[in-house]
């Protein structure tokens, strides 16, 4: 069976949490709407003729494919995630890249955009304009914290 997405959407959030930083993930996912799905990390390839749409509500416990980035930290941490992706310009499909520091949101920018650009040059293929998602996170005292962003598929052909 060959699952291609024809559809997608991109979310992102952070959260914190007193427990844990499986707790402050989890808040994380649940603010950016995917808490409640059964995610399965996929790589980074666009379909050709894939369309971008709104997030979409989806059933509680789908299994869920999606490119996803996250990061987590402690107090006193600054934390980034995010995703770059852009469609090609022959019109055949794009890429996505991902990404996590410690860190600001302005330097894990310039990481995706290397990533985006090595991504291209490997192919020999130009890209449209490049879309970036980043969430960044100052994590307070007594806390731990979690930022995520994800591309995430929702229906296939």
């Amino acid at each position: 069976m060959e699952l291609v997405p024809s559809r997608f959407f991109v979310t992102h959030s952070s959260a914190v949490s007193m427990t844990s930083d499986l707790n402050a993930f989890d808040r994380a996912l649940l603010s950016a709407g995917i808490g409640e799905q059964n995610l399965v990390a996929v790589s980074s390839v666009l379909p050709i003729g894939v369309e971008q749409v709104e997030r979409t509500p989806m059933s509680m416990g789908a299994v869920t494919h999606c490119v996803l980035a996250q990061m987590r930290g402690c107090e006193g941490e600054t934390i980034a995630a995010g995703i770059a992706y852009a469609y090609r310009k022959d019109g055949k499909g794009g890429y996505v890249a991902e990404g996590h520091i410690h860190g600001s949101a302005d330097s894990l920018r310039e990481i995706l955009k290397c990533k985006m650009k090595e991504m291209s040059d490997i192919r020999d293929v130009e890209f449209c304009e490049i879309n970036y998602v980043v969430e960044e996170l100052s994590i307070p005292l007594d806390n731990y914290g979690c930022c995520v962003a994800a591309l995430v598929f929702t229906d296939y052909r």
